[in-house]
């Protein structure tokens, strides 16, 4: 089990949303960059970006950024946020990064997805991002809801050769709350595609309660960046048992 610390980019800078809610954005970093080597030093291993802009508009435009944190922590990168096709995959495997997320183009063209994870050279580095409200699931920047439901398009990939399926519980996100447990454990129970858990966690007993579930790694952004625990704490926790 891995954290994932998380930045997420809007305008070049480091921004949380509140429930994916653009309105409901707090800036806390102007240099991401900056902010991935801090994540680095802290002992992480692996970092979860999200191009905001690109979520939304459907287009990646902070691949500068991105390049620029493969090339100058040494931390495994996991990219989502306006993957719509192929060739932008591939860009996205020329800056460094390893694993590639898709949402939107994933769920919005089915079979297209489909042709995708036949080929090999995706095999173990394509996430399937399964983002829901209320169990169905949203996409292009969550402003929409699609009628599909996260345990139905997860139980559809179980076989698949994916990197892994980070689930999203959007009511959540960005609250510091607490996860939401039970729709996690039930993510986990319908696929074997490890499942990383996104969304909620606040305290430590928060990151102790998924390490009770049969979960791969846990992202965690606005938790670290208010002081609530260090990411050495966390990864105390969650990857040593500590």
């Amino acid at each position: 089990m891995h954290v994932y610390p998380a930045i997420d980019l809007r305008g070049g800078r480091v921004v949380r949303l509140r429930q994916g809610d653009y309105a409901q954005e707090k800036s806390y970093a102007d240099d991401p960059v900056a902010q991935a080597k801090a994540f680095a030093d802290a002992g992480a291993t692996w970092l979860h970006m999200v191009d905001l802009d690109g979520a939304r508009s459907g287009r990646m435009s902070h691949l500068d950024v991105i390049r620029r944190v493969c090339e100058q922590t040494g931390l495994k990168v996991q990219v989502g946020g306006g993957i719509r096709e192929e060739a932008v995959i591939r860009q996205l495997f020329d800056c460094g990064v390893a694993r590639a997320i898709l949402g939107t183009a994933a769920l919005a063209n089915w079979l297209w997805f489909e042709g995708l994870m036949r080929d090999p050279t995706y095999h173990g580095r394509v996430v399937l991002g399964l983002d829901a409200r209320g169990g169905k699931l949203a996409v292009q920047g969550w402003e929409r809801s699609l009628e599909a439901t996260a345990l139905e398009v997860a139980g559809k990939v179980s076989d698949w050769p994916l990197a892994a399926i980070v689930y999203t519980d959007i009511s959540t996100d960005g609250t510091m709350q607490g996860p939401n447990l039970e729709a996690t454990r039930r993510i986990t129970e319908v696929t074997r595609v490890p499942v990383i858990a996104s969304g909620g966690v606040g305290t430590t007993e928060h990151l102790r309660a998924l390490r009770g579930l049969a979960v791969a790694g846990v992202i965690v952004g606005r938790a670290l960046y208010e002081g609530a625990f260090t990411l050495e704490q966390a990864i105390q926790i969650v990857e040593r048992g500590a």
